[in-house]
């Protein structure tokens, strides 16, 4: 029975790490919208595609809702150099397509690790494991091991990161889509290489606080746990 309440203890840990990752992800692309229209100013993005910030604005609700699945397609009309067009082309289309599927996949995948999360908390409460000697000090030792892999990725990319960018996009698309041309491709232009080390910088910030939090809850857990334990002992 040990040996199950170790596979459910690691299982449990790694489910709340998945959970937190994508939920890091999540909050970063969708809980600050002035977060996009700094960046579109600090980068010149709305002289680069001759577009109002309100226009790209408009484009950037529709992208992520269309990521989020609350909308079927990405034909997004708007002014373009005085001009009424569509935004996306057929290549950006497609291609954001495949980065949709990859999105509500992430999304898919946060609630199956939620139930089994929930599935081994409940195996170990119903076969009375210790869980303040589980859950917590599992946690701690996996949040350490995945900071010393974001750490290690972080290095990597900011070694070199249109290098590990394109890694990336060729482990996760067969194809070569993704390669947009500036000179016919808005999207590429409003959301540039700077655009992206900005915002992975973001998720792994935000991964790492959600992390540490985590990890102090799970100190005063053990603690309060150990002065439970003295004061059953005294009694």
């Amino acid at each position: 029975m040990k040996k199950m309440h170790t596979l459910a203890g690691i299982l449990a840990v790694f489910s709340v790490l998945v959970i937190l990752l994508i939920t890091a992800i999540e909050i970063a692309a969708y809980s600050d919208w002035s977060y996009y229209e700094k960046e579109y100013a600090s980068l010149g993005v709305p002289e680069t595609v001759d577009m109002t910030m309100d226009d790209l604005m408009d484009v950037t609700h529709e992208m992520m809702a269309y990521l989020r699945g609350n909308r079927d397609d990405l034909v997004v009309m708007t002014t373009v150099a005085g001009e009424e067009r569509e935004f996306f082309n057929d290549q950006e289309k497609f291609h954001m397509s495949e980065v949709r599927t990859l999105f509500l996949g992430g999304l898919a995948l946060r609630r199956i690790a939620l139930v089994v999360l929930l599935f081994c908390v409940l195996f170990l409460c119903l076969t009375h494991a210790p869980l303040s000697r589980i859950l917590p000090v599992y946690f701690q030792r996996g949040a350490l091991l995945f900071v010393v892999i974001v750490g290690i990725l972080a290095a990597l990319f900011a070694s070199d990161f249109t290098k590990y960018f394109t890694i990336f996009h060729e482990i996760f698309f067969r194809n070569d889509l993704w390669l947009f041309d500036p000179a016919t491709s808005l999207m590429i232009n409003m959301l540039p290489e700077p655009f992206w080390i900005d915002i992975a910088l973001r998720v792994a910030l935000i991964f790492v606080g959600l992390m540490v939090a985590c990890f102090v809850g799970c100190v005063i857990w053990r603690i309060l746990a150990k002065r439970r334990a003295k004061q059953n002992n005294l009694t």
